[in-house]
């Protein structure tokens, strides 16, 4: 498809709110890392939120211009961040809570986003109509009737709540290397971890390419979730 037939606002909304939200998830596991007693990705510079920092070629770039240029959500991720567990005080748990502080950190953001379109409809009856409408038009700017520049402020609100509970969502499905795999193979017999351990990208890029309907199914409802608090509000 031709980008020019794109909306290029929502394009540029897109993909700053994936690099901020990429930014943040990084940042997250690298903190909790270090605050576990794993000081490697401190010690890279990985606690940051300079995208630049977390950029991964196909992850970060490839992926997502796949996505927005073919109409589907905005889905990728940033460069692994290093982790130790030898340096961890509790390998097992500190492992674990290191891996879940990425998909965390987005449901966080998400949560934010959604409190400041809240609070632009509480203080604003035009901000009110755009918020509770916002779920339906997404990315038409021009469907929304308004010149006000409420429009692109809630829009980018919007879109970060989505593309961060989207990132999130994502990161917790257990097929290597997302942290998801990370929780469960701590479960698994040592040779079926090992077996499970090498699926590596490829599970990662059947999935992404292959598995479009599961993805849909496991990302829908918290996106509609959150949908649901700015409609009713």
């Amino acid at each position: 498809m031709d980008l020019s037939h794109l909306d290029v606002v929502g394009i540029v909304f897109q993909l700053i709110a994936f690099l901020f939200a990429i930014s943040v998830h990084e940042s997250a596991h690298a903190w909790t890392a270090n605050r576990c007693g794993d000081p490697t990705a401190r010690m890279l510079g990985r606690i940051t939120l300079n995208p630049i920092r977390h950029i991964d070629p196909i992850g970060t770039l490839l992926m997502p211009l796949i996505a927005l240029v073919s109409r589907f959500p905005v889905i990728g991720w940033a460069k692994p961040t290093p982790v130790d567990p030898r340096n961890f005080k509790r390998p097992v748990a500190d492992d674990i809570l290191t891996s879940v502080a990425g998909p965390v950190s987005n449901f966080l953001v998400a949560s934010i986003a959604v409190v400041a379109m809240l609070l632009i409809a509480k203080t604003s009856r035009e901000g009110g109509t755009l918020v509770r409408n916002m779920p339906a038009y997404g990315l038409d700017i021009a469907g929304m009737g308004s010149s006000s520049f409420l429009v692109p402020v809630t829009m980018f609100l919007y879109v970060l709540m989505r593309i961060n509970i989207i990132l999130g969502v994502f990161n917790l499905i257990p097929v290597p290397p997302l942290d998801g795999s990370h929780v469960l193979r701590h479960f698994l017999s040592d040779s079926v971890r090992r077996a499970y351990d090498t699926i590596g990208i490829f599970g990662l890029l059947a999935l992404v390419y292959l598995g479009g309907n599961l993805l849909n199914r496991l990302i829908s409802p918290p996106v509609n979730l959150f949908d649901s608090i700015l409609t009713r509000f």
